[in-house]
């Protein structure tokens, strides 16, 4: 009898015992906030790389813009370059991974002649824009793309349903 209540009154395991039951979920905590990083990480560099890219766009020569709506193939093709890889070098690593799923897209849209609402006069654009017809040339710089873990596959995590999107608009100012 007094063996066992030696045993039981003995407490140089426990910490041991109560460690091997904390592990599981300090181990969820840490890992899942390395994702959580991750994922706000990708998502940053996703809106810089288009803000980036529209900024590029906007700075294109004012030909390029010759209508007021649709997509412009003119500068597609270097802007799509600038989002991805953060420059003009296309042999350059891309920003993030998983870009060739990526969808891309360069727009346009006018601003018209505005009416000033207290005097009824129409406010007539001038400057780079006196010229531009439909108006004050924009262009929209989208891209969304699916979201790669760190943890992909492991613990039964894809993030397949997981998406990154950034849309960003900018003055053409045909520098």
């Amino acid at each position: 009898m007094i063996a066992r209540t030696a045993l039981i009154l003995d407490r140089r395991g426990s910490a041991a015992a109560e460690m091997a039951l904390v592990i599981p979920l300090l181990l969820a905590i840490m890992l899942g906030s390395m994702e959580i990083g991750n994922y706000f990480y990708n998502q940053h560099t996703l809106v810089k790389s288009v803000r980036d890219a529209a900024r590029f766009a906007a700075r294109q020569r004012m030909v390029n813009y010759t209508t007021c709506t649709g997509p412009v193939t003119a500068v597609e093709a270097d802007t799509k370059t600038v989002a991805r890889k953060g420059h003009l070098d296309s042999t350059a690593n891309d920003l993030l991974p998983n870009w060739d799923s990526a969808t891309f897209a360069v727009t346009m849209s006018c601003k018209p002649n505005l009416t000033d609402t207290t005097s009824g006069n129409s406010l007539v654009l001038g400057g780079i824009y006196a010229n531009a017809t439909g108006g004050a040339p924009s262009v929209v710089v989208s891209a969304s793309l699916t979201y790669r873990p760190l943890l992909s596959g492991a613990f039964g995590f894809s993030g397949s349903g997981i998406a990154l999107n950034a849309t960003q608009q900018a003055a053409v100012m045909g520098l």
